[in-house]
């Protein structure tokens, strides 16, 4: 349902979220071994985001990424479609190009309800609310 790049990108988003702010900037190089995704990739994630206006970051000596308080309110399909589109994750499971309600594929009946409620949970999360009473890096990525 959601490519690698939106998987790293999510991730990333939510280490901002723990521990950014307008005062306190994160440098890619500072995070991509705690999320485990390399350095390279989650910066061009990340500054694909901030073009978009999903998150911040700054230009400098005291610069890096960060999320602002509305940047916390953005939905989980809002970094989505930024990084794989919408189409991507509305599109059929096995990539039938015409498949919908009314030809739909053989697993169409199978996960179509499910997929809409992905959809729906994407569309309705926030980032604030992945992370409120939640503190601790290690709840997001393990080691």
């Amino acid at each position: 349902m959601l490519s690698n790049s939106s998987k790293y990108a999510i991730k990333g988003v939510l280490y901002l979220a723990l521990n950014s702010d307008e005062d306190h900037k994160v440098m890619v190089r500072d995070m991509h071994g705690v999320v485990h995704v390399p350095e390279a990739y989650l910066a061009k994630l990340l500054q694909e985001l901030s073009r978009h206006g999903v998150i911040s970051s700054t230009r400098g000596p005291k610069g890096g990424f960060f999320l602002s308080k509305e940047d916390r309110k953005r939905s989980l399909m809002d970094i989505v479609k930024v990084i794989d589109g919408e189409k991507r994750v509305k599109s059929c499971v096995l990539g039938v190009k015409d498949c919908d309600t009314d030809q739909p594929c053989v697993l169409h009946k199978l996960v179509g309800a499910n997929k809409s409620k992905f959809i729906k949970v994407l569309e309705n999360t926030t980032i604030l609310d992945l992370i409120e009473g939640k503190r601790d890096v290690e709840e997001f990525f393990p080691v």
